[in-house]
């Protein structure tokens, strides 16, 4: 009889803990320029190589080569540019908020910013975003969005439009097409699909655009979201960011070791992306690529977003005790803000003391949108709104026992 060794399971380690530099050889990053470009009616099964390449546009000298390369107004990269900056500040300034006690809660994008803006800047007015907690920058890149709302919200304060049902950072704006964020993992998927098969069946011409983590593609709605959209090409755009860290557990737990997360949807008949999350021309000229393939009754369009998470992945987290300490400083595909200001120098559509200026400009935009905000309440202050409020808009007739329940709570 033949002897065997012991059965033994994989546990993927990360390549980086704390005290050891991360070796992020593990990422296969192409060159700039060098991953063609496919027409937009491909058959999804011929995107297989782009699942495993890295599409990017901007080389080292911040310059605009191969396929990918769109002819763009400099007009709009400097609009992409001012609001990336914005979201970095906007950020900065909540969190430190939610240290001095006005707010519970909050989640940064800190790194990410061009994939929600560039993003957000292909999709056309009625598109229908089903997004998670750190695609603040679909909003901030809008100009019909108020900040101080925003930060109302954040502060569930007396303005907050969400009344204080939502956690701080869960925003919902249908005239912005941007759904109601959900705590839940990966639900967005599946509602971004559902969405999308609506908007077809009505005849309408509005897309979908679902986003979800590298850690959630772990949970059962992202594998069910993916048969439907590709059953019934459903008209969505599938994003997931893989910013290498789902709170603390590093994405190849959820898959990403051996394989690539855009694998999984040419595995189900989707076509699928692999981009350069921190390439701003790259987002816009992939998400350009899916949105026309999802508008011409082409299917759905699966994109790894690949990028890192600078921060913390919240305010609760504290991210030395797993990683080292200046992992973002040694990414391989840098910042995303400091790629475009290079691109846009070299153009001549920038410069430094243009940038210097609008950072001033933007740093005092927001700081007067937080002033104004907290004068309707903080978390410190104890201005927020009534817990009555729980029991509203809930019933058109309030059941006995939640008339119960708001007699014992004196409201």
């Amino acid at each position: 009889m033949t002897e065997h060794e012991p059965l033994r399971l994989h546990v993927p380690e990360p390549t980086g803990r704390p005290g050891r530099h991360t070796d992020f050889s593990y990422l296969h990053v192409s060159s700039a320029g060098e991953v063609r470009r496919p027409p937009v009616d491909t058959r999804p099964v011929d995107t297989n190589d782009l699942a495993y390449v890295l599409v990017r546009v901007l080389d080292d000298d911040g310059r605009a080569v191969g396929p990918w390369v769109m002819q763009t107004d400099p007009k709009l990269l400097r609009r992409g540019l001012r609001a990336m900056m914005k979201t970095r500040i906007f950020d900065a300034r909540m969190l430190i908020a939610q240290r001095q006690r006005k707010m519970s809660f909050y989640m940064q994008c800190l790194g990410e910013e061009a994939i929600a803006i560039a993003h957000a800047l292909a999709l056309e007015p009625g598109d229908m975003c089903f997004p998670t907690y750190r695609q603040q920058g679909l909003l901030l890149a809008r100009d019909d969005v108020d900040m101080v709302e925003m930060i109302c919200q954040l502060l569930s304060n007396e303005r907050d439009p969400m009344k204080g049902r939502q956690l701080p950072v869960m925003y919902s704006y249908k005239r912005a097409g941007f759904f109601s964020i959900s705590g839940n993992l990966a639900t967005q998927f599946v509602q971004a699909v559902g969405w999308g098969m609506a908007s077809a069946i009505k005849g309408d011409t509005r897309i979908a655009s679902g986003w979800i983590g590298d850690g959630a593609t772990a949970e059962a709605d992202f594998h069910t979201a993916l048969t439907f959209a590709h059953v019934y090409r459903a008209p969505v755009i599938l994003n997931v960011v893989n910013n290498q860290w789902a709170i603390s557990t590093f994405q190849a737990i959820a898959g990403g070791e051996a394989t690539t997360f855009a694998a999984r949807g040419v595995g189900c008949g989707i076509a699928s992306l692999r981009v350069d999350g921190n390439d701003f021309l790259a987002v816009y000229a992939a998400s350009q690529w899916a949105a026309g393939r999802a508008r011409s009754n082409l299917g759905p369009t699966l994109i790894e977003w690949v990028t890192y998470r600078a921060g913390p992945h919240s305010t609760s987290d504290d991210p030395s005790k797993y990683r080292p300490a200046d992992d973002w400083a040694h990414f391989p595909l840098g910042d995303p803000i400091a790629r475009l200001k290079q691109h846009l120098i070299a153009l001549g559509a920038w410069s430094e003391q243009e940038h210097e200026h609008a950072q001033k400009e933007l740093e005092a935009q927001v700081a007067a949108a937080q002033k104004e905000a907290e004068r309707y309440g903080t978390l410190a202050d104890g201005h927020m709104r009534s817990a009555a409020e729980m029991f509203k808009d809930v019933y058109k007739d309030m059941p006995e026992h939640l008339r119960r329940q708001r007699r014992q709570l004196g409201v």
